[in-house]
């Protein structure tokens, strides 16, 4: 039978619910546990595809199409298995599929309420991984911090869901602050004991608490903790400030958090945890033996989540190749002819981010065009893709105004255009072309070489392709398509021949994931 955690957030919201997740995911596995996450947002978007980045971040795209919450990013990263749509639900995606049902008439004329439709709703979508047959653990992380209004019915769905399946099957992690408070010297309890308690009168006792602190416990606040909040001492777990999220597993194993859910749940602890390739990232990470500066060029460079994935494939790459990478991130929108060699002098390489709309478009372009002709590497990313067949088109191919009918419908040389499939969609929630595409490389090109196969599968999220009417004219001037999607002949990747790594991805900032499932591999 599937056990089931539940992840509670109390106090302050940004504690690092995901991260406690996804390393608590990771302890499991590594002991021979197969283990998904999913999490429960309790906003009203259907899914995050319509939210502006600074709103929530980066939107993560899953293989089977979903537009999704970063964290779920997190969760590929630590477990290296893809997530699903039913990794992610919001209160918008519940509401409209009760709504839907009452409109079908599927309630037989009853009133439809929160308690039980909604909750049975969410109830639903808690056991659809569990019952798939393909886990022994599905951990739920349930967004927002307890008291709030909005998280009220995913607290009375856990509650019922607690009692319906029976003591021993489920339990719930409540992660708190422990605040220092500079003036007394002092690590204060009270916030965590009113949370708890707040928790207890929505009728759930949490059977964890994970502690978030930046000194550590002492023995007499874990036992002033768990006299208060009616927890064993052994599941006061101290969760301290660390300097890269992938510690936080290591720490976890050492305040023995799986072994404390292994045996609330009555489950074996099989082998100890496998951690090997995991500690030697990390030693990779920390100890690098040389530096590069990266420019990361986009519109929404001001909260660096907007573009999660690819600060975390940064991270990724530098730890496998035991370099340490400096980010610099660039607004699009301040870069112009006058001032581009100033903001981009110095810099090893440069990514043009994914985007929407035409702010920022122009600062792209010139970036582009600065490292084109200075021969710095180069990778675009979707929109940087799109960007830098422009930019070849105007000043290598000198046609005048070349531009993205996203950006100029008018335009006399489209060779950047909608989709033919996406040109009669009006909706704008979850009508992108998503999901995970196959591409057949060309034998020989640079991206052969960097997957090292000619058949791939990556996740695209898009409506503007390559304009095959212009492909010639690319491919003699030295702008050559070495991605081809086989289906529709779509242009997916194209590659500088003079240029030593000059290349455009249609994808977004996705990763592939390797096989091997005992260390990141998001490079």
């Amino acid at each position: 039978m599937t056990k089931y955690i539940f992840v509670t957030g109390g106090v302050t919201s940004s504690l690092g619910k995901g991260i406690i997740s996804a390393s608590l995911a990771k302890l499991l596995q590594s002991r021979g546990y197969c283990v998904t996450i999913q999490k429960f947002d309790p906003y009203i978007n259907i899914d995050p595809g319509t939210l502006n980045p600074y709103e929530h971040g980066e939107c993560y795209v899953t293989e089977d199409g979903a537009e999704t919450d970063l964290d779920l990013g997190h969760y590929e990263r630590f477990l290296n298995t893809p997530t699903s749509k039913a990794n992610n639900i919001t209160t918008g995606r519940i509401y409209q599929n009760v709504i839907n049902k009452e409109r079908e008439g599927a309630f037989l004329g009853k009133t439809v309420q929160v308690v039980p439709h909604i909750t049975d709703e969410i109830k639903r979508n808690i056991r659809i991984l569990g019952e798939s047959g393909d886990y022994d653990i599905v951990i739920t992380e349930l967004g927002g911090t307890v008291g709030d209004i909005e998280s009220l019915p995913y607290i009375e769905a856990v509650r019922q869901f607690r009692w319906e399946n029976g003591s021993g099957n489920s339990l719930v992690i409540h992660l708190t602050l422990i605040p220092f408070l500079a003036a007394a010297g002092e690590l204060k309890t009270k916030p965590t004991q009113h949370s708890v308690k707040m928790l207890l009168e929505y009728g759930i006792q949490p059977d964890i608490l994970v502690c978030r602190t930046e000194h550590h416990l002492t023995l007499d606040i874990r036992k002033k903790i768990a006299l208060f909040c009616n927890v064993n001492i052994n599941a006061v777990v101290e969760s301290i400030d660390a300097s890269t999220i992938y510690d936080v597993p290591l720490l976890m194993l050492k305040e023995q958090l799986d072994k404390t859910v292994l045996t609330k749940l009555k489950l074996p602890h099989k082998i100890d945890p496998a951690l090997e390739n995991w500690k030697d990232f990390l030693g990779r990470l920390k100890n690098p033996t040389s530096e590069v500066k990266i420019g990361l060029v986009g519109k929404y460079v001001e909260l660096p989540d907007a573009y999660k994935s690819i600060s975390e494939s940064f991270i990724h790459a530098g730890a496998k190749n035991e370099c340490k990478v400096h980010v610099e991130y660039i607004p699009s929108e301040q870069l112009t002819p006058e001032n581009a060699v100033e903001k981009l002098k110095g810099l090893h390489g440069v990514l043009v981010a994914p985007g929407f709309g035409e702010r920022g478009f122009e600062g792209k372009i010139e970036a582009i065009r600065y490292v084109r002709e200075n021969n710095i590497p180069f990778f675009g990313i979707c929109l940087g893709m799109q960007c830098a067949v422009v930019e070849f088109g105007r000043n290598v191919l000198g046609l005048k105004d070349a531009s993205s009918t996203e950006m100029n419908p008018d335009t006399p040389h489209p060779v950047i255009g909608m989709m033919e499939d996406q040109k009669k969609i009006v909706l704008k929630g979850g009508t992108m072309r998503l999901g995970a595409y196959a591409c057949d490389l060309k034998k020989g090109s640079k991206a052969a070489n960097f997957y090292g196969k000619t058949h791939i599968s990556e996740r695209h999220r898009h409506r503007y392709e390559f304009n095959n009417d212009y492909l010639k004219d690319y491919e003699n001037a030295g702008l050559t398509p070495t991605g081809i999607n086989p289906e529709n002949n779509l242009v997916e990747i194209v590659e500088l021949k003079k240029s030593p790594i000059f290349c455009g991805r249609t994808v977004p900032s996705r990763i592939k994931i390797n096989s091997c499932k005992s260390a990141p591999t998001f490079y």
